[in-house]
């Protein structure tokens, strides 16, 4: 498996207070399997028909207020991302975080108020 360029689309998930429901429904429309997140049972991995690795994620949403569908952009540096996109007039929802593998990634708004986040990968093992 290559890895993907910086500034492109590499993962998006979907939020949803009814996983069970949304799984379903993409199962069977794209063929999509799911499997749990190890360190979060709120979370559930996407893995298209075929693939070995994950493409997108499931976000158990408290309810349907925060239900989203979202793409998310690998860069280089989050945080001099996160800086760029303000400047240019985004939002910050999430402020740069670092998961305990070392993955780093924020949310923010764009100038029209959609919803997006940036991730840095962990550094490799």
């Amino acid at each position: 498996m290559s890895t993907p360029p910086y500034n492109t689309v590499t993962w998006f998930q979907v939020g949803s207070d009814k996983p069970e429901q949304i799984k379903k429904f993409y199962g069977e429309l794209f063929g999509w399997s799911f499997n749990p997140y190890p360190s979060d049972d709120s979370y559930e991995l996407i893995h298209y028909p075929g693939s070995d690795a994950p493409s997108g994620g499931i976000a158990h949403t408290p309810d349907s207020t925060a239900n989203h569908a979202t793409f998310v952009v690998m860069v280089q540096d989050v945080a001099a991302t996160v800086a760029a996109a303000e400047a240019l007039g985004a939002k910050v929802l999430t402020a740069p975080v670092s998961s305990p593998d070392g993955l780093v990634s924020a949310d923010l708004l764009d100038t029209s108020g959609q919803h997006f986040g940036v991730f840095s990968p962990a550094p490799a093992a």
